[in-house]
């Protein structure tokens, strides 16, 4: 009867420490700044998070499927390690979001960033050619005003596209992914507000 509590208990802790660590293991939470480190080209956000900037993506649900496309103009304010990253989101349901993030940039790469609809702050770092960086988001209250767990990875290529990439979670369930590109705008590209 011992043997057979015992045997259980260590079939429940095993497959316990198997759920937790599986989407840290093969997921997108397995990602660490560091690991980018020696990647090229280094991002520097008050270099390419700066001047009027083109966004266009799409937005998953919890299911995989599609739910929403956008397009966002962006601009970029820096004076020193200190920045302000303004976004206008038009979304294909015919909704327009608006955020202005500010930004702090510290000499180890940390970066702390804070919006009206961030709840607390930002934090994360740039590291070779990626920025990460984590927040708690409050979802409009048509969205129905639930906070979200966001994770954030912008991926710098060489032709200085960015490649953004967001998981959103809800208690741990991821609910919803972004995957975008931003680039630098042309004057003639620039959404009319």
């Amino acid at each position: 009867m011992r043997r057979c509590l015992m045997t259980t208990l260590l079939l429940l802790a095993l497959f316990g420490a198997g759920l937790y660590a599986w989407p840290r293991l093969m997921g997108f939470q397995s990602q660490r700044s560091e690991d980018y480190a020696e990647t090229t080209p280094v991002f520097d956000i008050r270099r390419h998070l700066s001047g009027p900037m083109l966004a266009e993506g799409v937005i998953f649900g919890p299911t995989g499927g599609m739910s929403q496309r956008f397009v966002a103009n962006m601009e970029g304010v820096w004076d020193g390690a200190a920045g302000r990253l303004s976004e206008t989101f038009r979304y294909s349901s015919g909704t327009e979001q608006m955020r202005e993030w500010t930004l702090r940039l510290g000499n180890d790469g940390e970066i702390i960033g804070t919006a009206p609809d961030i709840v607390g702050e930002a934090r994360g770092r740039q590291s070779g050619a990626t920025v990460m960086l984590r927040y708690r988001l409050r979802l409009p209250d048509t969205a129905g005003g639930h906070v979200l767990d966001v994770v954030d990875w912008l991926y710098l290529t060489e032709d200085g596209v960015i490649l953004n990439k967001s998981v959103m979670r809800k208690f741990g369930i991821k609910v919803a992914e972004l995957v975008a590109t931003m680039r630098p705008a042309r004057e003639a590209e620039i959404v009319a507000e």
